[in-house]
C-alpha cells in the first residue's frame, strides 16, 4: 500500500492544491512504513493538476490532507484514492498513527472560498481537526 499526504516542512500542508511536495509512504502488508519518498507538487490548484493521475501511477491508494475542495476531493476519488481529511501535524507521525487505525475522515469540506476563475474555488483559511 502507497499513502500520500500534502508536505511543507515535515508536516501537513494546509492547502492541498499548493504544498510544497507529496511525502509517499510504502507500507508493507505487515502495516510498516518501508520508506518514504518525496514527489513535488505540479503548479497550480490541486483539482487543476494532474497530482491524481501521478500519484495513481505510483501505485498510491490513500490520501491524508488537512482539507481540499470537492474539485481535487472528486478527483481523487475518480482516481480511486481514498481521502482523509482534517488531518495535521508531523507526516511520519501522522502515517503511523493511520497504520494503527486511528485516523477517520473529517468529512468536512472548504468552508470559506476564493473564486480562481472559471468556477474554479480554493480554500485558503482551513482550521485542521488532528
Amino acid at each position: 500500500m502507497k499513502v500520500a499526504v500534502p508536505t511543507r516542512n515535515k508536516v501537513v500542508d494546509d492547502h492541498f492544491g499548493h504544498c510544497e511536495a507529496y511525502t509517499v509512504f510504502t507500507v508493507d502488508a505487515n502495516n510498516n512504513i518501508e520508506k518514504a519518498e518525496m514527489l513535488p507538487s505540479p503548479q497550480g490548484c490541486g483539482c487543476k493538476s494532474n497530482i491524481a493521475a501521478i500519484l495513481k501511477e505510483r501505485g498510491v491508494s490513500v490520501m491524508l490532507a488537512g482539507n481540499m475542495g470537492s474539485g481535487a476531493l472528486n478527483i481523487l476519488q475518480n482516481h480511486g484514492i481514498q481521502v482523509l481529511r482534517g488531518c495535521s501535524g508531523d507526516v511520519n507521525q501522522l502515517v503511523e498513527t493511520f497504520l494503527k487505525g486511528n485516523i477517520e475522515d473529517s468529512g468536512e469540506g472548504c468552508h470559506h472560498h476564493e473564486e480562481h476563475g472559471e468556477g474554479h474555488v480554493c480554500n485558503h483559511n482551513r482550521s485542521p481537526q488532528f
